[in-house]
């Protein structure tokens, strides 16, 4: 019988997968991250699960993966669920999924919602590459070492954060990704008060300093393409062409600025530069 991972609600108890009751009924073995929710979630969707319930979290994890390792060989259904989202995706899971999978145990998922996911589908920001970060250090020293790694990144990337430092974390952002670049947090997904809030790093780090609760995912835009380097004999020639097409050297030069990156006094002192030489000549 497989290790199967269950994705539970991030808000409210109506997202459950369809599947999740039944698997919580069937399960010979139910691994929870808080025994407690489990209990409120079975409640809310009118459920009693099957089998035993044992806890498995972040403090118990490397002392219980053996156990559920156990039970898997002895041909258990064994259920994984955590708090909310799915299980391994800062969660815990990724233990005994990697051991399970190093034995060829099988391996099955109930999908349901996640944060990750639904965090990027609202951000407005673009979707179609992206990185997830999880949780960034605690300590501030640490925290801007892998923000500044991040410098470059041109994928949307993805970060939970604790509500209480939220407000360092958005400011350390803006110091190592740029003040201007565009985020959005998203404050208590799905539930009654969710709160989706965009701006620049700098607004949403001075608008976080009053203070923030819920649970928080911050989605932040990639990196802006580098500039085209391009050298000045490239750029006038450039220049040229524009011109020889009917472009005034004006519009020329605010073209190849466009297309380049490059600031339109970088264009400008290039074709001035290239105009002297050939005086000179």
């Amino acid at each position: 019988m497989p290790l199967v991972l269950a994705g539970a609600p991030i808000g409210q108890s109506g997202d459950a997968s369809g599947r999740l009751p039944a698997e919580l009924e069937s399960a010979d073995l139910v691994a929870a991250e808080d025994t407690r929710r489990l209990q409120r979630l079975c409640r809310d969707l009118r459920v009693t699960p099957g089998g035993r319930v044992v806890s498995y979290f972040e403090g118990n994890e490397a002392r219980r993966t053996p156990e559920l390792l156990d039970a898997l060989r002895a041909g258990l259904r064994v259920l994984l669920v955590t708090d909310a989202g799915m299980p391994t995706v800062s969660d815990p899971g990724y233990r005994l999924v990697a051991a399970a999978a190093a034995e060829g145990l099988p391996v099955t998922c109930v999908p349901g919602p996640s944060a990750v996911t639904t965090a990027l589908a609202v951000s407005g920001l673009p979707s179609d590459r992206f990185c997830f970060e999880g949780f960034l250090p605690r300590k501030a020293g640490e925290r801007r070492a892998r923000l500044g790694a991040l410098a470059a990144e041109r994928r949307t990337a993805v970060f939970f954060e604790a509500p209480h430092r939220l407000a360092e974390a958005l400011a350390d952002m803006a110091g190592a990704l740029g003040a201007d670049r565009r985020a959005v947090v998203c404050r208590e997904l799905t539930k009654t008060h969710e709160e989706i809030r965009r701006g620049t790093l700098s607004e949403l780090a001075a608008w976080a300093q009053d203070g923030v609760r819920g649970e928080v995912t911050v989605v932040v835009a990639g990196a802006p393409e580098p500039a085209v380097e391009l050298t000045g004999e490239e750029l006038v020639r450039q220049v040229g062409v524009r011109e020889s097409a009917g472009l005034s050297r004006k519009e020329a030069i605010a073209g190849v600025a466009q297309e380049t990156g490059l600031p339109r006094r970088d264009v400008y002192d290039a074709v001035v530069a290239a105009k002297s030489a050939g005086a000179a000549h």
